[in-house]
């Protein structure tokens, strides 16, 4: 393989040991198509990778135009190729025989002609990609249907088709010493900040990795502070999200490969917003929003307030209600933490095996079986009746969460908020609560404090986070310059890798 290191090794002027570097790194592998011609005294050759590059494109318009023509001579052939007889745009001509070993790895094809010291790259990427689709994992009732595809050109077009501004700018890199993946972020100028964009590039140049395979390994490579449940980067498959995003200022990563792409800053809010917020009336859309913020509590700390109330603070019950959760729980023979804990474990383990099963009975198997369980454990006096339906209403709380890591994290929070109302009762749950708040305000994202708007108070910001405002008050959004000019520039996370930018 090339030297790791990123030192170029220059092309030969001799078509064959040129041709023997290629076969030598690709070990001749049968996909690299090496196809040679005499052009009278010149020879040439063109390589591709068989099922990386459009075989009609090829034949038509790299092929055909290799006929002996009268006026090329050994030292015009390369020239007269490129200027008269390709009509193709995408054309790089290099001495770098790592370029060109990338490039044709890429899907990109390789010409050399004997006698030159470099070759050109000619662009026919053409392997089969799937289509624009809706977005599976981010439904809405009203909005646009298309999402992100596998197709980095793709996914930035989709982007450009909302954003007809010359001030959308995109810079691409190659990341992963194997892989070498191409990555690239776009963000509009003059509303991103640049100190956020300067973080975005010097993280990706500090990743040092084999390969990247999904933008989860940038998101984990990127993020501000590695020991935390919440997300600190923001991500979607949606292309209008990620175009509302960068109207604020924000700055998109997109990985080629994955239809995820993610978006920085990510600030706590922001998990809470959904796509459909913005198309439907404000009025709509804020009681929504607020009952997305309520069934957050409730999923984190639905089962430990039961569990304090029943186990430590019978007093603030009523006496009926009192009596009626007594009856239930006579004869159960484990306490209110172990109950909750043998339900929730349960219902996670349902949940996951209907996202694992295959999608025509996942569903059916993960609503079946907590009906049958659930309804068997109760006739069978281990849980309450009560302790189920608390349960069901938690798990029901989480599945509003637009944003998929942040549900995660709940779940993940809500089995700690348990264990310390077991212990502690409701002097447990406020103490857990500070320790959450606590952290929430010591995390950052790209330098931004996570609670923001809130913690450091940005009034202007406020209008779209509880409350989503009339557009005719929101008219222009917020950069989040402004936020990172009132966190004081505050130094964030340099503990991370590098990588190189493409073309450096």
């Amino acid at each position: 393989m090339p030297p790791e290191n990123g030192i170029p090794i220059t092309l030969h002027s001799d078509l064959q040991g040129n041709l023997d570097f290629f076969k030598k790194e690709t070990n001749s592998s049968p996909d690299i198509i090496i196809r040679e011609w005499n052009f009278g005294s010149c020879q040439a050759a063109l390589i591709f990778v068989a099922g990386l590059v459009d075989n009609q494109f090829i034949n038509q318009f790299i092929m055909s135009p290799l006929v002996p023509f009268s006026d090329a001579t050994e030292d015009r052939l390369m020239d007269i190729f490129k200027q008269h007889r390709l009509p193709i745009g995408g054309i790089q001509e290099t001495d770098d025989l790592n370029t060109l070993l990338t490039g044709l790895l890429s899907g990109d094809t390789v010409f050399l002609c004997d006698g030159y010291d470099r070759g050109l790259l000619i662009a026919s990427k053409g392997w089969e990609e799937r289509g624009v689709e809706e977005s599976t994992s981010q439904t809405v009732i009203r909005g646009p249907k298309d999402g992100f595809t596998e197709s980095l050109t793709t996914n930035i077009a989709l982007v450009r088709r909302r954003i007809v501004n010359p001030n959308l700018w995109s810079e691409h890199y190659r990341i992963g010493q194997v892989t070498k993946t191409r990555v690239a972020i776009i963000y509009i100028n003059g509303i991103a900040s640049n100190k956020v964009v300067d973080e975005v590039r010097e993280r990706l140049k500090r990743i040092e990795i084999d390969g990247i395979l999904e933008s989860g390994y940038i998101e984990e490579m990127i993020q501000d502070n590695k020991f935390t449940v919440f997300p600190t980067v923001f991500n979607s498959e949606r292309p209008d999200v990620i175009s509302a995003g960068l109207l604020e200022g924000r700055v998109a990563i997109i990985v080629d490969g994955t239809p995820f792409v993610l978006m920085v800053p990510a600030l706590f809010t922001h998990f809470f917003q959904a796509a459909e917020d913005y198309y439907q009336r404000f009025d709509i859309s804020t009681f929504i929003r607020w009952l997305r913020y309520f069934a957050f509590i409730i999923a984190l700390l639905g089962p430990s307030l039961y569990i304090a109330i029943t186990t430590f603070h019978h007093d603030m019950l009523p006496p009926q209600l009192l009596i009626s959760l007594s009856a239930q729980r006579e004869g159960i023979p484990f306490p209110a933490f172990i109950e909750a804990l043998m339900m929730e474990l349960t219902f996670e383990l349902l949940r996951e095996a209907g996202i694992r099963l295959p999608r025509a009975v996942g569903q059916s198997i993960s609503i079946v079986g907590a009906l049958v369980i659930g309804q068997a454990a109760v006739q069978a006096g281990i849980v309450s009746a009560a302790m189920v339906i608390v349960v069901s209403i938690t798990a029901i709380a989480s599945f509003t969460m637009p944003a998929y890591n942040m549900a995660i994290s709940i779940r993940m929070l809500r089995f700690g908020m348990m264990g310390i109302a077991a212990c502690f009762g409701l002097f447990g749950v406020v103490a857990g609560l500070i320790f959450i708040i606590q952290h929430l305000c010591h995390l950052r994202s790209f330098g931004i404090p996570y609670l923001s708007p809130f913690a450091p108070v940005n009034v202007s910001m406020k209008r779209d986070t509880l409350l989503r405002a009339p557009w005719w008050i929101m008219r222009k959004k917020v950069s989040m310059a402004n936020l990172k000019e009132n966190a004081g520039g505050n130094h964030v996370d340099r503990d991370t890798p590098t990588s190189k930018r493409e073309g450096e």
